[in-house]
């Protein structure tokens, strides 16, 4: 027993999405989940039951996960919604109170390329302050965190297809309305 959890330990360990905040990366990750199963030979870890993994401030909500690890010793985390979205907040390098969150219907994390990738239904927000600010929807959002770049295609592969679907963004204004002015009122005499 304390193999199969060494081993689960092991395997997503160093597991992190982009945008990550820098400290999480060096934080143990923890899992809850309803059933494990590993394949030591194959270097597979499913989880089901309800996936949450918590490390630092990432927060990674799924039905169900798998991770490959790859012979260099990357790992590759696929996240399952089932019928629900799978789901992952963190909260974002820089001074304040500012996190990124998103949700499709799978997401994908790629230690190695430090991209994620989210298929079907995908939105992904910036908050900030406790107040969403931007957001982008699409049925496929991918970021790659080493360039700082955000693509959004039209079909769940990942390609722009004609006649497919839309996305929306919506930008926050970044000036406020001056605060509104009460009517001059005449002096009586």
């Amino acid at each position: 027993m304390k193999r199969l959890l060494l081993s689960a330990a092991l395997l997503l360990g160093v597991a992190a999405p982009a945008l990550a905040e820098k400290a999480d990366s060096y934080k143990p990750m923890l899992i809850d989940y309803g059933s494990l199963d590993i394949d030591d030979v194959k270097q597979v870890t499913i989880l089901s039951g309800g996936v949450k993994l918590t490390r630092g401030t990432l927060a990674m909500t799924a039905a169900r996960a798998y991770v490959k690890q790859t012979p260099e010793g990357f790992k590759h985390v696929t996240l399952f919604g089932d019928g629900k979205k799978a789901t992952f907040r963190q909260k974002r390098d820089g001074a304040g109170d500012l996190w990124v969150e998103g949700d499709a219907e799978r997401i994908e994390y790629d230690e190695q390329a430090e991209m994620v990738k989210m298929f079907s239904k995908a939105s992904i927000r910036r908050i900030e302050g406790g107040k969403q600010n931007d957001e982008v929807q699409g049925e496929f959002i991918s970021y790659d965190s080493r360039k700082e770049f955000f693509s959004v295609r039209n079909s769940a592969s990942g390609e722009s297809k004609p006649g497919g679907g839309r996305g929306t963004m919506v930008i926050q204004p970044s000036r406020t309305e001056p605060p509104a002015t009460a009517p001059a009122t005449q002096e009586k005499k």
